[in-house]
Order: C-alpha cells, then sequence, then structure tokens
C-alpha cells in the first residue's frame, strides 16, 4: 500500500467516525434509543375468530349501504 493510499484510508475512516459521533451526540442520551433495534421482526397480531365475524359483518352492512345509495340513484 502506497502513502497516498493509506492516507487516504485514514481519512475514510476519520469521516465515518465524524458521522457516527454525530449521530451520537443528536440522540440527547448516552442510551441507545429503542429506535436503534427497528430491524427486529414485529410479533403478528392475531385476532379472535368472533373479532373476524364482526368485522366481516361490519364490512358487508358498508357494502349494503353503498349499493343502495347506488341504486336510489339509479
Amino acid at each position: 500500500m502506497t502513502r497516498e493510499e493509506l492516507v487516504a484510508a485514514v481519512d475514510e475512516e476519520i469521516s465515518r467516525l465524524e458521522k457516527v459521533r454525530a449521530l451520537l451526540q443528536n440522540t440527547g442520551s448516552s442510551r441507545l434509543s429503542a429506535s436503534t433495534f427497528g430491524n427486529r421482526p414485529r410479533k403478528k397480531r392475531v385476532l379472535s375468530a368472533d373479532a373476524r365475524a364482526r368485522i366481516a359483518a361490519a364490512q358487508r352492512r358498508r357494502w349494503a349501504k353503498q349499493k343502495a345509495a347506488q341504486a336510489a340513484k339509479k
């Protein structure tokens, strides 16, 4: 590795470290925030059969209301 390549590598590392330092200073605290761990998979939410039935019934009522409104226009 030549001297110029070493200097370029050191400059690149310094730049990277300055960016990291700026990010750490912007958090406002010494602890890492919860958003740091945002790449964790979320738990899948599960609805009960009763809840799914209520949601389906409500959607059918909305569709019926919309269909009735369209029929009234004609």
